[in-house]
């Protein structure tokens, strides 16, 4: 077992006991639940759906929502990155993505949705019995919501919905999908968002095979005259743009956690089988170009953990700091790459055998760097932010 492991000083300024008591349940809960079936359920390309119920009675589906409706209501940002942190440890991002893509899916629900729409999807989805999903990117596009197309037109006391979306985590098994969709003219501000059911006439998805996140199921989502009844809005009509911009900025401090925590698990699996395996009689560790990639990796996991916490930090204390996370998870997604790379490298041909976490992060990179905002979608972001 690797010493390489993450270590906080005994004062943290940002971590507390009931934090770091969380981390240990949440733990356990892992090893016990996830961690002994990752390479079937990866290979398998699923998970047993009863994951999500034992995910809820733990806390986790529940946490960050409204106590009325069966949640945990602290939405402290740390809680999260320990939430996201913790899932992350068995390397095994698509695990993590499909069982938390309510995570996505429902906030918009809780945060705009009417006092009956509430009441009639969250408690079953924070029970684990039915599975939400966010529903946004297009084949005509990915993170310009503003261009989107898929339409829905108002007839009587119905939408009529017509278009497609691409790419949907968790949008096979899904049972809610939160649909961003234009009920007004062009731009950002004819866009709003309908839950719809999977169980609606004319709805239809098809599966989609991927480099990385195998037991994620991905799909694409056609819409095709599927009616839906007004009571389905989520907030108003036309300003469903704002709801999406702000369920970003937490799915990106998510993504941030996440890539940064795979980048340290590369770490500590590349530390240890150096120091385990020989070549040219001594260990791995002990030639100097060796020593010197496992410094590199320390360095940069530890500042973009660094940046990770002080962003966490200021959204704690009310600041919506947009510029900073779309550098952080630039940062983070860099940082994971460049910790898959290396470990790869210092695991030479036992990197490229199928079954252990540095193969599967090293093929889970690109999604990183892509999902939830592209690098060069983050860096125009950030520019625009900082008035470049």
């Amino acid at each position: 077992m690797s010493t390489v492991t993450l270590v906080r000083p005994r004062s943290h300024p940002f971590y507390t006991e009931e934090h770091e008591s969380w981390r240990r349940t949440l733990r356990r809960w892992v090893d016990a639940e996830i961690a002994p079936f990752v390479n079937e359920w990866d290979e398998a390309e699923t998970f047993p759906r009863e994951l999500y119920r034992k995910a809820s009675e733990i806390g986790l589906l529940r946490l960050g929502f409204p106590e009325e409706y069966g949640g945990i209501p602290d939405k402290d940002p740390f809680l999260s990155i320990v939430s996201t942190e913790e899932l992350n440890r068995p390397a095994c991002g698509g695990l993590a993505a499909s069982l938390m893509s309510h995570g996505i899916g429902a906030p918009p629900i809780a945060a705009v949705g009417s006092s009956e729409l509430k009441a009639r999807v969250l408690p079953s989805i924070l029970r684990g019995e039915k599975i939400s999903c966010l529903a946004i990117t297009e084949p005509s596009g990915g993170s310009d919501v503003s261009a989107l197309q898929t339409s829905a037109r108002r007839e009587d006391g119905d939408y009529i919905v017509n278009g497609s979306k691409m790419f949907i985590t968790s949008g096979m098994r899904g049972d809610y999908f939160s649909v961003a969709v234009r009920t007004g003219g062009p731009g950002i501000g004819g866009i709003s968002l309908l839950l719809i059911e999977a169980d609606r006439a004319g709805f239809a998805r098809t599966e989609m095979a991927k480099m990385g996140w195998w037991a994620s199921d991905t799909a694409a989502l056609y819409f095709d005259d599927v009616r839906v009844p007004v009571a389905n809005l989520i907030g108003r009509e036309n300003e469903g743009f704002r709801a999406i911009m702000l369920n970003f900025n937490a799915e990106r401090l998510a993504m941030a956690a996440g890539a940064n925590m795979n980048a340290r698990i590369a770490l500590e699996e590349a530390a240890a089988y150096a120091r385990e395996r020989r070549t040219f009689g001594k260990r791995l560790a002990d030639h100097q170009v060796i020593r010197h990639k496992l410094v590199e990796m320390t360095r940069a996991v530890n500042a973009t953990q660094a940046y990770l916490e002080m962003t966490a930090y200021r959204i704690a204390q009310g600041e919506s700091p947009v510029a900073d996370l779309a550098m952080l998870k630039v940062q983070a997604t860099q940082t994971m790459e460049f910790c898959a790379r290396e470990a790869m490298q210092i695991f030479g041909g036992a990197g490229y055998i199928r079954g252990h976490k540095v193969e599967r992060i090293y093929r889970e990179v690109r999604v990183n760097a892509i999902g939830g905002g592209s690098e060069e979608i983050m860096r125009d972001l950030a520019a625009r932010q900082l008035n470049f």
